[in-house]
């Protein structure tokens, strides 16, 4: 699956879009996140259609963004394949709730960001994480605070177009790097991960090791647990606590989470506990931020209805292939002829080749022993 990257450098130890709509088959309707997060909030829904009369309250909840409107014409084709990409993101936001990890500087960065390609009839999806402190090309972006554009800028780093220009900006950047239009945004900060988790019941893993990192305030024995909000985001945050400390060693255990999530969401019975469905409903529209054309109940049903037929062992995850910056190893940049290979395969609607991440530096950051099931 992904990778994850901290702000604070990658390297071990630490050593110096938003919305076109593709056609889809008939009847289809400063820390890291995990990416279950965002795609917790889609699936949670699954059971919402049972809720028709309170959709008015739950439309309430949700928060979209008009990417389109902001983004105008200056994008990739609209490939009509039946296929679907989606830019998930985390939001390393301390305001409010979120206060308690870090101190509000009045800004938020993307925490984690990844690609979901739901390939065409939806019964599969391939994932793509990218690293935060990637050295990217930012395009010129609106401002946040509505003071004019920012300049195109030809290296910083991926998650100073969230800082900078927020989801539009964040969009425009990866349309630019893959050449592939996302169709849409999903947005979940660190208490709507928490309060997520914590509404389905907790999260069942098992860990073949103990995880003791009190910077994610995390304490695990070996074996199984049923992780709560609060420990299932410091096992997603953790770094100093397993492998050999990297960012991109992180990234197993993201990916193993996630799919324990996924398995958590399809194991309960929402339609037997109305008020599990309505208190997951409820606090999914309450998390996210979407994308304009995804910001109302229906529409978000729909969108989750899609990939309903997507369980753990059909997602296929890589991390954008990189290798540590020369010129800063707390920065890793892309490699260029392996990325292609990866673009080149969503646009194709194709899986991954393993040539595409093998050998890279996420792909030597194994901790996927870590967590076994």
């Amino acid at each position: 699956m992904a990778d994850e990257s901290s702000a604070r450098g990658s390297h071990p130890g630490g050593i110096p879009a938003a919305t076109g709509r593709r056609g889809r088959p008939p009847g289809r309707g400063r820390r890291a996140l995990t990416i279950a997060a965002w795609s917790t909030a889609g699936l949670v829904l699954l059971g919402g259609a049972g809720l028709g009369y309170i959709y008015v309250q739950l439309d309430g909840n949700l928060k979209g963004i008009d990417i389109n409107a902001a983004l105008g014409t200056d994008r990739p084709d609209d490939v009509d394949d039946g296929s679907m990409d989606i830019l998930l993101m985390g939001s390393d936001s301390r305001e409010g709730a979120n206060a308690e990890y870090g101190d509000d500087d009045g800004t938020s960065r993307s925490d984690t960001a990844m690609i979901l390609h739901v390939h065409k009839g939806h019964t599969e999806a391939s994932v793509v994480s990218i690293p935060r402190d990637t050295m990217v090309s930012r395009p010129a972006c609106k401002k946040t605070d509505g003071k004019g554009i920012s300049p195109a800028v030809k290296r910083t780093m991926f998650n100073e177009s969230y800082q900078v220009g927020g989801p539009a900006c964040a969009v425009k950047t990866v349309e630019k790097m893959s050449g592939i239009r996302m169709d849409h945004y999903l947005e979940v900060d660190f208490s709507g991960f928490k309060k997520l988790v914590n509404e389905l019941g907790g999260v069942p893993v098992t860990t073949s090791q103990a995880i003791k990192d009190k910077e994610s305030r995390l304490s695990l024995t070996p074996g199984t647990h049923t992780l709560n909000g609060e420990q299932a985001l410091g096992l997603v945050r953790t770094r100093h606590a397993v492998g050999d400390g990297s960012d991109l060693g992180r990234i197993k255990l993201q990916q193993a989470f996630m799919k324990a999530l996924i398995d958590q969401v399809k194991d309960i019975d929402l339609f037997g506990s109305p008020g599990k469905l309505y208190g997951l409903a409820d606090t999914a529209t309450r998390t996210v931020t979407t994308d304009s054309e995804l910001a109302s109940v229906n529409k978000l049903l729909d969108f989750s209805k899609g990939l309903k037929d997507i369980g753990s062992d059909d997602l296929r995850m890589v991390t954008l292939p990189v290798a540590y910056d020369k010129a800063d190893p707390n920065r890793v940049v892309p490699l260029d002829n392996q990325a292609r290979e990866v673009w080149d395969a969503l646009r194709h609607d194709r899986a991954v080749p393993a040539s595409a991440t093998k050998g890279t530096a996420s792909d030597r950051a194994d901790t996927s022993e870590v967590l076994t099931g």
